[in-house]
């Protein structure tokens, strides 16, 4: 923020999730004991997936997915503000608020997250998104026993509420182009697994794209598809991904890109501003742009090297980036990559002829990513495996009978 910047005594985060939390609790963990405020205008910062999970089904409060209780930010000296950031003042070492006032501060951190990219089609206005508790909780008003829902995207979010959708008793049509989604994610045999989970449990898949929503009797709508058909719908929820909330920073002169540009420790193009979370975009030091990370583990590990960076200290080490989701019953986990599309080989371990697990390979033998449903220990596994470069036997992976813990060996 400033040109002589030294050690930080005043800092201010910009956002109340998982980062914002990370790096905040990272800081005070570091020995960092100057000045520290959040500005979250939701309140005290909570966590979000729940929101699509036991949040949206009723089965947690508002109060059971907060980050921390009220009482930890008052031992731990840091300041939660429900004001939001109106603008960044570099040269000036502040950060001006909504409501005209000013706040010191020689580090900022950026934490605003990311908003939910609109269905833009006609009418597409009229789409619910989840992306905080109130979106939640006007979801869960709309999804009443025998209300027909239609969901426009199957990724991991629209699949979430899809399920959530079934759960309450609702009449659901899932949209998507692609057929099966996710298979960089999990690969082809799990992705095609899962998206079959939703014909079991009642769903209707349509591999379309939504050109219109139009005004239907009662205050329903008529979903319009690609190729002419069209769907009656009581409800409409867009899960189409993000949208950086990077205004911030762009206002303020840093450089964006599908995000604000860091480095590993969080670092902006300004001295002093850092970036972490789902704004963040990571530019590797040969100058190529990583894909944004938009999980949950991701943003924590980001907002955590965000602190050290912030305090001048090296960024920590983390293993591969790692995932988790829930549909029906069925847990999924997924570690690295499975996208085979470059090179490799996907190794699959399949029973009672389903697949139970698949592992990315690469030429030389190395573990690149794994992803289970409902095997959390071959995940744990697979993150070991990785993390110490090793090679493990194909035959190993694929036979499940051997346990996770021969594979390590």
């Amino acid at each position: 923020m400033s040109p002589d910047l030294g050690a930080p005594r005043r800092i201010v985060v910009v956002g109340g999730g998982v980062a914002a939390f990370s790096a905040a609790s990272e800081l005070r963990a570091r020995g960092y004991d100057g000045a520290l405020t959040l500005l979250s205008p939701e309140g005290l910062p909570y966590d979000r997936p729940p929101l699509s999970k036991g949040y949206l089904l009723g089965s947690e409060d508002a109060a059971k997915i907060v980050l921390a209780p009220e009482d930890w930010y008052a031992e731990h000296g840091v300041e939660v503000l429900t004001e939001r950031a109106a603008a960044l003042r570099p040269s000036e070492a502040s950060v001006e608020l909504g409501n005209g006032r000013t706040l010191g501060a020689d580090r900022v951190l950026i934490a605003t997250g990311a908003r939910p990219r609109p269905l833009a089609v006609p009418g597409g206005e009229a789409a619910l998104t989840l992306r905080d508790r109130a979106d939640a909780d006007a979801l869960r008003a709309a999804l009443a026993p025998g209300a027909r829902v239609v969901v426009v995207g199957a990724g991991l979010i629209g699949a979430e509420v899809t399920s959530a959708a079934v759960g309450f008793g609702a009449e659901v049509t899932l949209v998507d182009p692609i057929d099966p989604p996710l298979v960089p994610a999990v690969g082809e045999a799990l992705a095609r697994r899962l998206h079959e989970m939703h014909g079991e449990h009642g769903v209707r898949t349509v591999a379309s794209v939504p050109v219109e929503i139009a005004a239907s009797d009662g205050g329903a709508c008529l979903v319009r598809l690609a190729g002419g058909s069209a769907v009656a719908a009581d409800a409409i929820v867009a899960g189409i991904g993000i949208v950086p909330n990077s205004a911030l920073a762009a206002d303020a002169g840093i450089e964006v890109d599908d995000g604000v540009l860091v480095d590993a420790s969080g670092a902006t193009s300004n001295p002093g501003v850092f970036a972490a979370g789902d704004v963040s975009r990571l530019r590797h030091p040969d100058g190529a742009l990583a894909r944004r990370a938009e999980h949950w583990e991701a943003a924590v590990r980001s907002g955590q090297a965000a602190a050290a960076g912030m305090l001048g200290e090296p960024a920590p080490e983390f293993g591969a980036p790692w995932f988790w989701s829930d549909r029906y019953g069925a847990h999924v986990e997924a570690v690295g990559t499975l996208d085979a599309r470059s090179a490799g080989r996907i190794v699959l371990r399949e029973a009672d002829g389903l697949p139970q697990a698949a592992f990315l390979l690469a030429d030389d033998g190395r573990l690149l990513g794994a992803a289970a449903v409902g095997f959390p220990l071959l995940i744990r596994a697979a993150r070991r495996i990785m993390d110490r470069g090793l090679a493990p036997d194909p035959a190993a992976l694929a036979d499940p009978s051997v346990p996770p813990r021969k594979l390590i060996h």
